[in-house]
Protein backbone atom coordinates (compact mmCIF):
# COMPACT_ATOMS: atom_id res chain seq x y z
CA UNK A 1 0.00 0.00 0.00
CA UNK A 2 1.65 3.10 -1.22
CA UNK A 3 -1.11 5.50 -0.75
CA UNK A 4 -0.40 8.69 1.41
CA UNK A 5 -2.52 11.84 1.68
CA UNK A 6 -1.37 15.25 2.22
CA UNK A 7 -3.70 17.29 4.62
CA UNK A 8 -3.32 21.24 4.76
CA UNK A 9 -4.63 22.74 7.74
CA UNK A 10 -3.94 26.02 7.90
CA UNK A 11 -2.87 27.81 11.35
CA UNK A 12 -4.27 25.01 14.41
CA UNK A 13 -3.81 25.49 17.93
CA UNK A 14 -1.09 22.86 19.38
CA UNK A 15 -3.02 20.88 21.75
CA UNK A 16 -6.00 19.91 19.56
CA UNK A 17 -4.00 18.42 16.63
CA UNK A 18 -1.32 16.68 19.35
CA UNK A 19 -4.78 14.74 19.86
CA UNK A 20 -6.14 14.19 16.78
CA UNK A 21 -2.66 12.47 15.89
CA UNK A 22 -3.32 10.34 19.13
CA UNK A 23 -6.69 9.21 18.20
CA UNK A 24 -5.66 8.96 14.57
CA UNK A 25 -2.81 6.86 15.62
CA UNK A 26 -4.96 4.73 18.12
CA UNK A 27 -7.70 4.09 15.41
CA UNK A 28 -5.97 2.88 12.33
CA UNK A 29 -5.52 -0.42 10.87
CA UNK A 30 -3.91 -1.96 8.17
CA UNK A 31 -5.94 -0.46 5.35
CA UNK A 32 -5.47 2.86 6.74
CA UNK A 33 -3.60 5.09 4.34
CA UNK A 34 -0.82 6.94 5.68
CA UNK A 35 -0.79 10.87 5.95
CA UNK A 36 1.15 14.09 6.03
CA UNK A 37 -0.60 17.19 8.03
CA UNK A 38 0.64 20.61 6.47
CA UNK A 39 0.38 23.26 9.66
CA UNK A 40 1.42 26.76 11.15
CA UNK A 41 0.88 26.61 15.40
CA UNK A 42 0.33 30.08 17.09
CA UNK A 43 3.15 30.47 19.82
CA UNK A 44 4.11 27.49 21.68
CA UNK A 45 7.08 25.47 23.38
CA UNK A 46 6.80 21.70 23.27
CA UNK A 47 8.31 19.45 25.69
CA UNK A 48 9.36 15.75 25.03
CA UNK A 49 9.09 13.00 27.02
CA UNK A 50 12.66 13.06 28.25
CA UNK A 51 12.29 16.68 28.57
CA UNK A 52 13.88 18.76 31.53
CA UNK A 53 12.23 21.91 32.29
CA UNK A 54 15.86 23.41 33.04
CA UNK A 55 16.04 24.23 29.19
CA UNK A 56 13.24 26.89 29.43
CA UNK A 57 16.01 29.72 30.49
CA UNK A 58 13.21 31.78 31.89
CA UNK A 59 9.65 32.19 32.57
CA UNK A 60 7.54 33.35 29.31
CA UNK A 61 3.36 33.72 28.68
CA UNK A 62 4.36 31.34 25.64
CA UNK A 63 2.58 28.20 26.91
CA UNK A 64 4.71 25.12 27.56
CA UNK A 65 3.08 22.08 27.03
CA UNK A 66 4.37 18.51 27.80
CA UNK A 67 4.25 16.06 25.28
CA UNK A 68 4.53 12.16 24.08
CA UNK A 69 7.68 12.67 21.13
CA UNK A 70 11.45 12.04 21.63
CA UNK A 71 13.56 14.90 22.46
CA UNK A 72 14.01 17.85 24.78
CA UNK A 73 12.19 21.44 24.12
CA UNK A 74 11.43 23.23 21.21
CA UNK A 75 9.47 26.25 19.89
CA UNK A 76 6.70 26.15 17.39
CA UNK A 77 5.09 29.46 15.87
CA UNK A 78 3.33 31.11 13.31
CA UNK A 79 6.24 31.53 9.92
CA UNK A 80 7.24 27.74 10.76
CA UNK A 81 6.32 24.68 8.30
CA UNK A 82 5.03 21.96 10.29
CA UNK A 83 4.61 18.57 8.71
CA UNK A 84 3.45 15.59 11.25
CA UNK A 85 4.56 12.04 9.79
CA UNK A 86 1.48 9.47 10.10
CA UNK A 87 2.95 6.57 8.62
CA UNK A 88 2.61 3.09 9.25
CA UNK A 89 6.81 1.91 9.44
CA UNK A 90 5.63 -1.80 9.52
CA UNK A 91 3.80 -1.82 6.10
CA UNK A 92 6.79 0.34 4.48
CA UNK A 93 9.38 -1.95 5.75
CA UNK A 94 12.06 0.02 7.25
CA UNK A 95 12.17 1.45 10.87
CA UNK A 96 12.37 4.83 12.57
CA UNK A 97 15.95 5.64 12.15
CA UNK A 98 15.29 5.71 7.98
CA UNK A 99 11.98 7.38 8.73
CA UNK A 100 14.17 10.19 9.92
CA UNK A 101 16.86 9.92 7.35
CA UNK A 102 14.43 10.58 4.35
CA UNK A 103 12.40 13.18 6.67
CA UNK A 104 15.65 15.25 7.05
CA UNK A 105 16.97 14.31 3.25
CA UNK A 106 13.38 15.35 1.79
CA UNK A 107 14.54 19.20 3.99
CA UNK A 108 18.14 19.13 2.34
CA UNK A 109 17.01 18.47 -1.05
CA UNK A 110 14.27 21.07 -0.93
CA UNK A 111 16.56 23.40 0.48
CA UNK A 112 19.30 23.19 -2.42
CA UNK A 113 16.46 23.68 -4.54
CA UNK A 114 16.37 27.10 -2.99
CA UNK A 115 20.75 27.02 -3.32
CA UNK A 116 21.00 26.82 0.51
CA UNK A 117 23.41 24.22 1.29
CA UNK A 118 22.13 22.00 4.34
CA UNK A 119 23.20 19.69 6.46
CA UNK A 120 22.81 17.01 9.21
CA UNK A 121 24.57 16.50 12.07
CA UNK A 122 25.81 13.51 13.87
CA UNK A 123 23.66 12.93 17.05
CA UNK A 124 21.66 15.90 16.77
CA UNK A 125 18.53 14.81 14.69
CA UNK A 126 17.27 17.64 12.23
CA UNK A 127 18.70 19.76 9.35
CA UNK A 128 21.53 22.20 10.00
CA UNK A 129 22.79 25.60 7.53
CA UNK A 130 26.39 26.21 8.87
CA UNK A 131 25.85 24.74 12.02
CA UNK A 132 22.35 26.76 12.68
CA UNK A 133 19.50 24.69 13.40
CA UNK A 134 16.86 25.21 10.40
CA UNK A 135 14.51 22.56 10.95
CA UNK A 136 13.73 19.97 13.95
CA UNK A 137 12.20 16.65 14.50
CA UNK A 138 10.83 14.64 16.35
CA UNK A 139 8.75 11.15 16.45
CA UNK A 140 6.58 8.96 18.56
CA UNK A 141 6.33 5.22 17.16
CA UNK A 142 3.46 3.35 19.08
CA UNK A 143 2.50 -0.02 17.30
CA UNK A 144 4.92 0.24 14.53
CA UNK A 145 3.65 3.77 13.69
CA UNK A 146 4.45 6.52 13.63
CA UNK A 147 3.05 10.41 14.33
CA UNK A 148 4.74 13.96 15.43
CA UNK A 149 7.10 15.30 12.54
CA UNK A 150 9.38 17.91 11.27
CA UNK A 151 8.94 21.73 11.72
CA UNK A 152 11.07 23.88 9.30
CA UNK A 153 11.60 27.65 9.97
CA UNK A 154 10.15 29.76 7.13
CA UNK A 155 9.75 33.82 8.07
CA UNK A 156 9.16 33.68 12.15
CA UNK A 157 10.07 35.44 15.16
CA UNK A 158 12.92 33.77 15.70
CA UNK A 159 13.53 35.53 20.03
CA UNK A 160 11.54 32.90 21.18
CA UNK A 161 14.18 30.17 20.60
CA UNK A 162 16.77 32.62 23.12
CA UNK A 163 14.02 31.45 25.63
CA UNK A 164 14.94 27.86 25.55
CA UNK A 165 17.80 25.74 24.75
CA UNK A 166 16.97 24.54 21.58
CA UNK A 167 16.14 20.53 21.68
CA UNK A 168 18.10 21.00 24.67
CA UNK A 169 21.43 22.43 23.34
CA UNK A 170 22.77 25.10 25.15
CA UNK A 171 23.70 28.37 22.45
CA UNK A 172 22.67 26.38 19.61
CA UNK A 173 22.03 29.03 16.80
CA UNK A 174 18.55 28.65 14.90
CA UNK A 175 18.09 30.16 11.32
CA UNK A 176 15.14 30.39 8.84
CA UNK A 177 15.18 30.19 5.09
CA UNK A 178 14.11 34.05 4.50
CA UNK A 179 17.68 34.81 5.77
CA UNK A 180 19.04 33.01 2.69
CA UNK A 181 17.06 35.01 0.52
CA UNK A 182 14.01 32.85 0.13
CA UNK A 183 10.81 34.70 -0.18
CA UNK A 184 8.48 31.84 -0.23
CA UNK A 185 5.61 32.07 2.25
CA UNK A 186 5.50 28.74 4.76
CA UNK A 187 2.24 27.51 2.97
CA UNK A 188 4.28 27.65 -0.26
CA UNK A 189 7.32 26.23 1.09
CA UNK A 190 5.51 23.84 2.85
CA UNK A 191 3.56 22.38 0.17
CA UNK A 192 6.36 21.58 -2.15
CA UNK A 193 8.34 20.26 0.86
CA UNK A 194 5.49 17.69 1.66
CA UNK A 195 5.22 16.40 -1.74
CA UNK A 196 8.93 15.70 -1.50
CA UNK A 197 8.76 14.02 1.82
CA UNK A 198 5.79 12.12 0.29
CA UNK A 199 8.33 10.67 -2.36
CA UNK A 200 10.43 9.80 -0.20
CA UNK A 201 8.36 7.95 2.22
CA UNK A 202 6.99 6.13 -0.16
CA UNK A 203 10.28 5.44 -2.07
Amino acid sequence: MNRLIIKHLGRMDYEPVWRAMQEFTAGRNEATPDELWVLEHPPVFTLGQAGKREHLLQPTDIPVVSIDRGGQITYHGPGQVVIYVLVDLKRRGYGVKELVRRMEQAVIDQLAESGIQAERKEGAPGVYVSGAKIAALGLRIKQGRSYHGLALNVDMDLSPFALINPCGYPGMAVTQTRDFGIHETPASLGGKLALRLAENITA
